[in-house]
């Protein structure tokens, strides 16, 4: 029988992280993500490992530290390569060091490396993330916690500079999770994934509430005390009674950063839901060109999770869209295209969507199979944005991947750069652009940074699809998203006391959607001489009707949250600073690294040119010898493994068969 699968250490020996837990802070819209990582050396000489994870594209990390024996090293963030070369120094050196980075190709992959363990030595590694929560379709706020880390992608020429991602079929490690739910609105039930121990209401008004599970691995056996298998994801859903309801969160700057600072000041997070006239929303729109970009690569033949029943990445894919397809206003136009190390069109160009049309297009949707290799998405997005688009019929894509690709960056980049050509309505009568780019991730492990970029860069919006029970009200949201009438001139106006000026943070809006969350960061400067009430106003038009949403707020900080709102305006800030730094000219790229640089170390907050660094420099001995190193394994399928090995080559050789070539008995 075969015990591991992909990339493993020599001879099987034992995989040094022993146990996982996670404590969740969930404050109205927003969560903060505690994980401890212990880590034990088994074996008779110093060891390093490597601990390659997924986390939400989202987050901002904002804490990492480390525990050996009764001391505690706090990390610092650093300039990368500075980070790197002293690490590199400290373990040379026989020193304990811990390095924590984010991925150069997608910002939802970090890498860890645990240095200069002695024989018998516990570590116990800890990280904290923020992130705001989405809402779905049935007004669900979501939190999932990555278990599932997929095999990124990339084309053959380019394969050898994949880094290694180790991983195995059992997963050697234990995970606890306590959720914490505090809320100024009333919580109307918490559904998960997994099966979670009773709720525990700790208030009579329903805004605070506690729960917990643990999850327990030994070998290829697993004692669950709650039935959760922790090689898929671990997926909350909250409800809240008034979802919808418009916020606004002021939150104290810290005290020991200047005046004048983003975290020095007052940070600002304003939540609105806008609501279009319903005169305007009485009739969606009739025209559009769909594109239906499918991903039919290897991997998609996947089961969509480890569960009982569980469909395969490509039939969930099918049935998303076949249920769009069923769905499109008469008259439209539309195309399906299919990709993997190729791609292909239903059409030459998109055709007019009609009865016979539409039957054509479903009979050969419902034959399409993951048959086409590699991922590669670049290319069919380059060869459709080359295509030129219909008068009265703004283009939109619907995108359905399981988003494991190693060029992220350059995909996004491309989105972004077409949002607006590709998005107008072209008519004499109208300048109105509508949404461009709706992304749905198809299966567990999808990669956030692609689905949910994809949507950001394109104006559209981001759903994922890990069962058949919440995939219609999912699929029908987008549509009506698509549907709705154009939003334009959209802009922002702040009424604040004199004394007072507010900095928006955030990127401008160029996309709104009925009754769909809108976040906006700013930052308060200056001091009001008694007044404490400010408000913002969102103006748009729809169909050349001017709209106006606003918010009233009050100038005076909440309970401490901990910098919460802080840090995801930093994060807002420096991926917009990254995105300018990817499309910029040689002459601004350094001032904008040296910004990007200067905001993560000031808000403590993981960058692409920044890394997390912790030295045990008082450690009483030095550790000596040569380090082993092990790769530490995270579930993955086993099936993605070989599409990525075989860079694209349809599975033919069985489990056994490719363990044996690869020297894994």
């Amino acid at each position: 029988m075969v015990n591991c699968c992909g990339l493993v250490s020599e001879k099987n020996v034992p995989v040094p992280l022993k146990s996982i837990s996670v404590q969740l802070q969930i404050q109205d819209h927003v969560a903060s993500v505690s994980s401890s990582l212990q880590y034990v050396n088994e074996e008779e000489r110093p060891l390093e490992a490597v601990f390659v994870f997924p986390l939400p594209a989202d987050a901002a990390v904002c804490h990492f530290s480390a525990r050996i024996g009764e001391q505690e090293i706090v990390a610092e963030v650093q300039d990368r390569q500075s980070a790197r070369d002293q690490y590199d120094d400290a373990v040379s050196s026989g020193q304990q060091a811990f390095l924590l980075e984010e991925s150069d190709e997608s910002p939802d992959v970090f890498r860890l490396n645990v240095g200069c363990l002695s024989p018998g030595q516990t570590a116990v590694i800890s990280i904290v993330y923020v992130i705001e929560l989405s809402v779905q379709a049935d007004n669900a706020l979501r939190f999932c916690l990555p278990a599932v880390l997929n095999p990124q992608y990339k084309p053959a020429a380019l394969a050898a500079s994949v880094p290694e991602v180790s991983s195995a079929c059992v997963i050697p490690y234990t995970l606890s999770l306590i959720v914490n739910v505090r809320s100024s609105d009333r919580i109307s039930r918490l559904e998960s994934s997994c099966l979670l121990d009773p709720l525990e209401l700790l208030n009579a008004q329903h805004t605070h509430i506690t729960v917990q599970y643990e999850s327990v691995y030994e070998c290829e056996s697993v004692n669950l005390s709650a039935g959760h298998r922790f090689d898929k994801d671990v997926e909350l859903l909250l409800y809240y009674e008034n979802t919808h309801q418009p916020t606004a969160v002021v939150e104290a700057g810290a005290a020991a950063a200047q005046p004048g600072s983003l975290m020095g000041d007052p940070a600002l997070m304003i939540s609105l839901y806008p609501e279009f006239p319903a005169d305007v929303m009485s009739s969606l729109a009739s025209q559009g060109e769909f594109i239906f970009v499918v991903d039919r690569s290897g991997s998609m033949s996947c089961k969509m999770h480890h569960g009982k029943d569980a469909q395969m990445r490509i039939e969930s894919a099918r049935d998303t869209l076949l249920l769009l397809l069923k769905s499109l206003p008469m008259g439209c136009y539309f195309n399906i295209y299919g990709f993997g190390s190729r791609f292909e069109s239903f059409f030459p160009q998109s055709i007019v969507y009609s009865e016979e049309t539409m039957e054509e297009a479903l009979r050969r949707v419902k034959s399409m199979n993951a048959d086409m290799g590699g991922t590669e998405i670049l290319q069919p997005l380059k060869h459709i944005y080359s295509q030129p688009c219909y008068p009265d019929h703004p283009r939109q894509l619907f995108v359905f991947t399981d988003g494991e690709v190693s060029n992220t960056k350059e995909v996004l980049d491309l989105v972004k750069s077409h949002v607006h050509s590709h998005r107008f309505v072209h008519s004499s009568r109208s300048s109105s652009f509508t949404p461009g780019c709706f992304s749905f991730g198809i299966g567990e492990g999808v990669s956030t940074a692609l689905v949910t970029g994809m949507a950001r860069e394109g104006s559209g919006h981001a759903q994922f699809i890990t069962g058949s029970d919440r995939m219609q009200p999912k699929v029908m949201q987008s549509l009506r998203f698509a549907l709705q009438p154009a939003v334009d001139n959209i802009s922002v106006d702040w009424t604040v006391p004199e004394g007072v000026v507010v900095d928006m943070l955030s990127p401008p809006i160029n996309a709104l959607f009925q009754g769909q969350r809108a976040i906006i960061y700013a930052q308060i400067k200056g001091q009001s001489s008694g007044e404490t009430e400010g408000a913002v106003t969102v103006k748009y038009k729809l169909k050349d009707q001017p709209v106006t949403n606003q918010l009233q707020f009050t100038l005076q900080p909440t309970e401490d949250t901990g910098l919460t709102i802080h840090r995801l305006a930093a994060r807002t800030v420096i991926r917009s600073l990254e995105l300018q730094e990817r499309a910029g000219r040689a002459a601004g790229m350094e001032n904008i690294r040296n910004r990007i640089v200067e905001l993560s170390v000031q808000a403590g907050v993981s960058s692409v040119h920044t890394a997390f660094i912790a030295v045990n420099k008082d450690g009483k001995q030095t550790v000596k010898g040569p380090l082993l190193q092990r790769r530490v394994p995270l579930q993955r399928k086993f099936t993605d493994f070989c599409v990525c090995f075989r860079a694209g080559e349809p599975l033919s050789s069985s489990p056994d068969q490719l363990c044996r070539a690869l020297g894994i008995s």
